[in-house]
């Protein structure tokens, strides 16, 4: 890692390096590349929930490592879109809300408030619920605009199944958030859908 850095290892040599300091003196090549069998990828294996960590055979102490390791890198790169414009930090933009959503198990609905110029004041995760859908009610997401002064508004939300096609309810609800805030002077500028395969933008469908 240190003479040739992380782009010569495999992603199983990585996740083996990491879990060496959590389970010292053992032979952690089986259990990572187990982990990433398991799950489908060491992104999944870093999103799973401690539940499902456990039952893999991983203890607190492993999992809080994993997690802890995920919440730096989400942070570092939540530190490229904070105060500037998010449209001059688009490519950053999506890549944090991929890192943050699309290995998730469940579906979660993640807003991204947004100041006159368009800076992101508030990054917020709204709803969570299952594996295949998530309540949003418009009036709240409305009224915690108005609470932290924001004027305009990014919807983001993650399809487990990982296909990132809107569904009909993701259309309608997107139409409910867009016509409520329209009337109190917040603009909703996207909605994007972040999946396994990729991402959808409602803007570039010309469906906002």
């Amino acid at each position: 890692m240190l003479e040739q850095g992380p782009d010569a290892m495999a992603d199983y040599e990585l996740l083996e390096l990491l879990l060496c300091y959590a389970i010292p003196r053992r032979d952690m090549k089986p259990l990572a590349k187990d982990l990433i069998r398991r799950f489908g990828s060491v992104g999944c294996v870093f999103s799973a929930s401690p539940d499902r960590l456990t039952e893999a055979g991983l203890k607190d102490h492993t999992i809080a490592l994993l997690k802890t390791v995920r919440a730096g890198a989400l942070a570092m790169q939540r530190e490229d879109i904070l105060e500037q414009p998010v449209i001059s930090s688009w490519k950053a933009l999506l890549g944090y809300c991929r890192s943050a959503m699309a290995y998730e198990a469940n579906e979660q609905f993640r807003i991204l408030f947004l100041d006159k110029k368009n800076t992101l004041i508030a990054d917020e995760v709204q709803q969570k619920g299952t594996v295949d859908q998530t309540p949003i009610y418009p009036r709240e997401v409305i009224k915690r605009a108005l609470e932290l002064g924001a004027t305009a508004l990014i919807l983001v939300h993650n399809h487990p199944s990982g296909d990132p096609t809107p569904s009909r309810e993701d259309i309608d609800m997107t139409r409910e958030v867009k016509d409520a805030g329209h009337k109190l002077g917040i603009a909703v500028h996207d909605h994007l859908i972040i999946a396994k395969r990729g991402h959808v933008s409602f803007k570039s469908l010309g469906l906002i």
